[in-house]
């Protein structure tokens, strides 16, 4: 009889160890299944998929991602339109989602030059406001709406764009009227406003070695004066020509290197031509339409896909090459019919830059993303 028991006892094991095995090696179905353990894998989220009118997108999020940022809720203009009212709805409805669903959450952004509300830097009859005045208005933002969300939004894009490519400052108004130390002060109000969050300055064209080394400088002179800074975003708006993966990478170890956090902030690639290599995502650029730079109206050629899907590959096995450095990798948008590359930098145009298409399914580069996540090397 405890011959039996032995044998049962040792038969139950040895089930129990094959189940644990298998369930081990389950390939992964989804993104965010396939990247765990190595960096967040995320997506803006639009109005129509925080109020829940856009089903269909916000089951994409929940299913496959587990980062989330406001596409535009959260930027100073909408959030803050006139001095005494601010619209916390639509970031209230943002936050509530990402709690619920467990995803880290992200704001952006605090501070940025764009999509600011106009009365952000002008007094009554028009005229540039103060240095004092403008601290005062910066400090009364960050605190409000860092505070409203403290300790549910885990880090802040708190400076947005303020280098330009070749190093120098960008004229923005904060820089006008309060001078370089208002993205120090920035950082020191929303690190008083919640002391547990991370801390971030993104930009574009981030891998310009100019723009690059003005935010290294910036990292170190932070560093130097004790004021916190967490990572750096890299906005990863790319195109089918760059920036090159060596360009990349050299800024990826740049940051690196400095202790800092490295997050693929807006990742999107456009598979359509470029009319010019140094666009970037200054919403103010435009060109007029031309019909030899919209050519997928009806869709993208085969080998013109696999090109894409090689490069945006590409892309991710750097990524997960440095996921020592990276801790998230977000998409501007969860699929091709809402993205703002179909009217950027040329409006009127049909791209292809996202994961997932028009019809919310997922792309051939879903399912080769997770096997790439999946290599030896990156285990």
């Amino acid at each position: 009889m405890k011959r039996i028991k032995m044998y049962q006892l040792l038969l139950l094991m040895s089930i129990l160890l094959a189940s644990c095995s298998i369930s081990s090696m389950r390939t992964p179905e989804t993104l965010k299944e396939a990247f765990k353990g190595k960096f967040y894998i995320g997506t803006a989220m639009n109005a129509w998929q925080i109020m829940g009118k856009d089903t269909a997108g916000a089951e994409v999020i929940t299913t496959q991602f587990d980062a989330i940022v406001a596409e535009n809720c959260m930027k100073s203009g909408p959030i803050h339109p006139t001095e005494d009212k601010y619209n916390f709805e639509l970031p209230d409805q943002f936050v509530e989602f990402g709690v619920t669903n467990n995803k880290f959450i992200t704001g952006h952004c605090l501070i940025w030059h764009s999509q600011a509300p106009k009365w952000f830097f002008t007094d009554s009859e028009g005229n540039d406001v103060s240095r004092e005045v403008m601290i005062e208005r910066m400090k009364s933002h960050i605190y409000t709406v860092v505070g409203r969300y403290k300790g549910r939004v885990k880090g802040w894009d708190v400076v947005n764009e303020a280098f330009m490519e070749d190093g120098s400052w960008r004229k923005s108004k904060f820089y006008q009227i309060v001078g370089e130390d208002f993205i120090k002060l920035a950082f020191q109000f929303a690190h008083e406003a919640d002391p547990e969050a991370e801390l971030y300055y993104n930009d574009y064209n981030e891998w310009y070695p100019g723009r690059r080394d003005a935010v290294v400088k910036m990292i170190r002179e932070f560093k130097a004066e004790g004021i916190q800074i967490d990572g750096i975003g890299m906005q990863g708006h790319i195109g089918m020509d760059s920036p090159s993966l060596d360009e990349y990478e050299a800024a990826i170890e740049a940051y690196g290197n400095e202790g800092m956090k490295v997050m693929i902030t807006e990742l999107d690639m456009s598979i359509l031509p470029h009319p010019r290599r140094d666009v970037g995502a200054d919403i103010a650029t435009s060109f007029e339409y031309q019909q030899q730079l919209n050519p997928y109206t009806e869709g993208v050629p085969h080998n013109e896909m696999e090109k894409w899907d090689n490069r945006m590959l590409s892309f991710f096995g750097l990524f997960l090459k440095h996921s020592d450095i990276i801790s998230r990798v977000t998409l501007w948008g969860v699929s091709d019919g809402t993205s703002w590359k179909n009217n950027f930098p040329v409006p009127g145009r049909t791209d292809y830059p996202l994961l997932f298409d028009r019809d919310y399914q997922p792309k051939s580069i879903v399912d080769k993303l997770i096997k790439e996540a999946e290599k030896p090397e990156y285990q």
